[in-house]
């Protein structure tokens, strides 16, 4: 660490409210990181192992230099090139499987630590590991198999030889995210590296083909997400201010009456999301002055900068349910989750089911850390999710016309009603996360009245109660049997019905409305032919497995 630079972040933590020296360093490398990528997107194209070592040169100083991260370099190596070797030299369907143990194990250690200490105010390597998660085997592994095998994001993103450690280096430590995100996978690095990212036509505001540079301009894009992204640290700022975990924990809280502190505990978790707005927002503008953030043109011919976005806030903020909720939170880490967790615990030839949800939320809740407080974070937003798959199942429908696909002029009421609940939730569930504590999480639920699980309670019993009978009946003396759904339809209900933390892709969604109208066809011609219907569907499932 420069020790000159450390001073200068002392002294100004004194003027920032009181925040942690790391945390302004966070921002500072964050921010140094536009004009270095602006650098590295006009480094020559045709000249990668410059990029790579411009990359791997700032991402050294950045441990080093800002944050005196020695030992921590000597972490990212241990997992990267142990990913690296297992990728390279392990044979057989177990090697992605060794990885993702061997990396998550590896991060287990550093979380230990990070939590021994019991300073969290201080930046360490947790969150560069966090970032590299375990994608590298599993491309490698896709890369055995032909295309044809292969789902189109495991086509793109499958490496079918190994690169060399440079480019491997340069990935890993790109330093426009390398702190805290977003993360992406290696094939979309090596495209950037030698820009066959960019093999499309672009087009300027009279519809005229250009390609006067490589990759296109980023800077207006950039520097809009880099002035909201320090307008959401503003926010954070003035709200980490006025309302603290402390005062939440303290005597005075107490005098407030149950709705009072409801509403403070909102405004508490609202705050601090600020930071991760803020934080985010800045290193995807970052990544996109890079030129990372391409991702091809819209149907207008217009460029699109969203390929490392990782957070929608006005989605979530507005957000009318669990799923919606999730979805706009940390989205590549949930696209991870998706891809090389929920369908990979999957068998072949099989539908996700219960296994893939656990073995997700499991996996999410250790990736985090071994703090109480995650835990009991997850396990409630689980009980949130069930409760209110049961309220989309049951109650939405009523304000829906018959055949489900319209709202009614009362929709508008089950929606505001939804959003109110959604965020009240929010903030009782995500609570512990920053409390991190078990003694203090129930403290402060006790605080709140546990409102959101007495909710939770209520709503199960009810739902598992004969009124749930009573209501089955009432939707189906609404429905329409003579109108029937539209495959779009049915595409629509299956992703509103996938669990939150892994969401098929939609060529697979699509595959198994095809398959499952392929079956109808063949069950009805077997029935015509006066075959017994619960024999031939026997029997074709029977000739599936087979």
């Amino acid at each position: 660490m420069i020790q000159i630079i450390h001073d200068q972040f002392v002294v100004a933590s004194q003027y920032a409210g009181g925040i942690a020296p790391d945390y302004l360093k966070l921002i500072f490398v964050v921010l140094l990181s536009y004009p270095l990528a602006g650098i590295l997107k006009r480094l020559p194209d045709v000249h990668p192992t410059a990029k790579n070592l411009f990359l791997i040169g700032t991402s050294l100083f950045y441990f080093v230099g800002i944050f005196d991260l020695w030992s921590g370099i000597g972490t990212v190596a241990i997992s990267s090139v142990g990913a690296y070797l297992i990728a390279a030299f392990i044979k057989g369907p177990l090697m992605p499987w060794v990885g993702f143990v061997f990396i998550m194990g590896h991060m287990s250690i550093s979380h230990i630590t990070r939590q021994k200490r019991g300073d969290d105010s201080v930046v360490d390597i947790t969150g560069v590991q966090m970032v590299l998660l375990t994608a590298f085997c599993w491309n490698v592994w896709d890369g055995k198999f032909p295309e044809s095998e292969l789902t189109p994001l495991q086509q793109d993103r499958a490496i079918r030889e190994m690169p060399s450690l440079l480019d491997y280096a340069g990935y890993v430590l790109f330093f426009p995210s390398v702190m805290v995100g977003p993360a992406f996978d290696f094939n979309e690095y090596k495209k950037w590296l030698d820009t066959t990212m960019f093999d499309v036509e672009i087009y300027d505001r009279k519809g005229v083909v250009r390609k006067k540079r490589r990759i296109p301009r980023s800077g207006r894009m950039a520097t809009r997400k880099a002035i909201i992204g320090l307008l959401w640290i503003g926010a954070y700022v003035k709200a980490s201010s006025m309302f603290t975990v402390e005062f939440a924990l303290g005597d005075d809280f107490l005098k407030f009456g149950i709705l009072r502190r409801i509403w403070y505990l909102y405004w508490l978790m609202l705050g601090t999301r600020f930071k991760y707005y803020g934080i985010w927002t800045l290193t995807e503008g970052a990544c996109i002055l890079a030129g990372l953030g391409y991702n091809g043109l819209d149907e207008k011919k217009r460029i699109r900068w969203d390929r490392v976005n990782n957070i929608d806030a006005w989605q979530l903020e507005t957000a009318q349910n669990s799923r919606a909720l999730l979805e706009s939170w940390n989205k590549n880490t949930n696209k991870w989750l998706r891809n090389y967790v929920y369908l990979r615990v999957t068998p072949k030839g099989r539908k996700p089911g219960f296994r893939s949800s656990m073995a997700t939320f499991v996996t999410s809740a250790f990736w985090h850390g071994f703090y109480p407080g995650y835990y009991l974070a997850f396990v409630t937003a689980s009980l949130v999710q069930t409760v209110a798959k049961f309220s989309r199942r049951y109650v939405r429908p009523f304000f829906l016309s018959s055949d489900g696909t319209l709202p009614t002029k009362y929709k508008i009421y089950y929606d505001v009603f939804g959003a109110v609940v959604t965020q009240a939730a929010l903030a009782y569930m995500s609570a512990p996360f920053i409390v991190l504590g078990f003694n203090d999480s129930i403290r402060l639920w006790s605080r709140v009245w546990f409102y959101a699980h007495v909710g939770i309670i209520v709503m199960y019993i009810f739902f598992k109660s004969p009124a749930v009978g009573i209501l089955k009946s009432e939707l189906k003396k609404r429905s329409v049997d003579t109108v029937q759904p539209t495959k779009e339809q049915v595409l629509q209900h299956l992703r509103k019905e996938a669990p939150a933390f892994g969401i098929p892709d939609e060529d697979l969604v699509v595959a198994d409305v095809n398959e499952a109208i392929e079956e109808i066809k063949e069950l009805k011609e077997r029935k015509a032919a006066g075959e017994d219907p619960l024999q031939a569907f026997k029997n074709m499932r029977a000739k599936k497995q087979s």
